[in-house]
C-alpha cells in the first residue's frame, strides 16, 4: 500500500486537543476521510474515523446512544449497563469505521499524516494562505450501470 495523498484541514479552536481533520488516499484508488489529528501528551497522533454505538429501547424499539439515560422516542429510563466494556473495563462507546490491521500500517499512516499536518501548519503562517477544501471532489467517479 502506498499513501498517494494526504489532505489536512486545520481546526481553528486553539484550546482543544483536536488539531485537524484529514483524508488519506491510498494507491490513488481508496480514500479514508475524517481521520483526526490529536495533540496528546507525547505529541501528535491520529484517530481513525468512528461512529457512536447505539442500541434500541426495550419498550418501543427507539434507537438511542449508549450514554442516553432516557429513550429519545418514548422517554423510558434506560439501563446504565447497556454498553460493552473494553479490556480495561471502560465502556465501549465508539466503533471504528476504518482502521489499520497492524502496527506497521498504523505507523506508516500516522507518520505520513503528522508530517502533512506539520507542513500544513507551516503553510498556514504564510500570507495569502488558503485552507484545503476537503469537500473538493476527487477524480470523477464513473456511473455504474446495472
Amino acid at each position: 500500500m502506498q499513501i498517494s495523498e494526504v489532505r489536512v484541514k486545520l481546526i481553528e479552536n486553539k484550546d482543544d486537543r483536536l488539531k485537524a481533520f484529514c483524508s488519506v488516499t491510498m494507491d490513488n484508488e481508496f480514500v479514508v476521510r475524517d481521520i483526526k489529528i490529536i495533540e496528546g501528551t507525547n505529541g501528535y497522533f491520529v484517530a481513525m474515523p468512528s461512529r457512536k454505538m447505539s442500541d434500541h429501547c426495550d419498550k418501543c424499539g427507539g434507537k438511542n446512544h449508549l450514554r442516553a439515560r432516557f429513550c429519545n422516542n418514548c422517554g423510558t429510563q434506560l439501563s446504565d449497563d447497556r454498553a460493552k466494556k473494553d479490556m480495561k473495563g471502560r465502556m465501549k462507546l465508539h466503533a471504528d469505521i476504518a482502521h489499520p490491521i497492524n502496527a506497521d500500517c498504523r505507523k506508516k499512516i500516522q507518520d505520513r499524516v503528522v508530517t502533512a499536518f506539520k507542513d500544513e501548519l507551516e503553510k498556514s503562517k504564510m500570507p495569502g494562505y488558503k485552507p484545503v477544501d476537503m469537500d473538493e471532489p476527487d477524480d470523477e467517479v464513473p456511473e455504474i450501470v446495472t
